[in-house]
């Protein structure tokens, strides 16, 4: 889920993820701008404490979620909460502590319209294939460094490809 919602968007994932759960399956959100989050707060809390698995956000939407300046320090509810920082790279925070991942190097910036989707697809595919989240930070990263680099959220190149290429997967 990844727009702004209300209660009935909320009960429906809510239900969602309750099956993933009896699955044995794990859930992942993705928050949306920093005015939903504002918006919806309390029902964004509830459902990343009770039933959100991982959770991807930018700087401005983890700020809004947690009401916090520094989320550096921010305990998520939630196992795992992948922050993205554009240049900066993005931030893996669990249990384990935080981990910092950085960005990949890009000759120009073009269209980020689907970087973030773009690094929560990467991130959890190294993660279902069981590898370190640190791969999985750098397989989402080179994701949305392809994404990037030209106009439109489509990848220009073969994903696997690049990814064999730079020895991410």
């Amino acid at each position: 889920v990844s727009t702004c919602f209300g209660s009935a968007s909320t009960s429906a994932f809510r239900n969602a993820a309750e099956i993933a759960h009896v699955a044995g399956k794990k859930v992942a959100l993705t928050l949306s701008d920093p005015f939903c989050v504002e918006r919806h707060r309390d029902e964004f809390l509830e459902l990343v404490k009770d039933h959100v698995d991982i959770l991807f956000a930018n700087e401005a939407e983890i700020r809004a979620l947690y009401k916090v300046e520094d989320y550096s320090t921010v305990q998520p509810h939630c196992e795992l909460a992948i922050v993205t920082r554009s240049e900066k790279g993005s931030v893996v925070i669990g249990r384990h502590g935080a981990l910092d991942i950085p960005a990949e190097p890009v000759a120009k910036v073009v269209d980020t319209t689907g970087a973030g989707d773009a690094y929560a697809a990467g991130f959890l595919y190294g993660y279902t294939q069981g590898k370190p989240l640190a791969e999985c930070g750098r397989i989402a990263s080179i994701v949305a460094a392809e994404i990037i680099s030209h106009v439109g959220a489509r990848p220009q190149s073969s994903l696997s490809q690049l990814l064999r290429d730079k020895k991410a997967a």
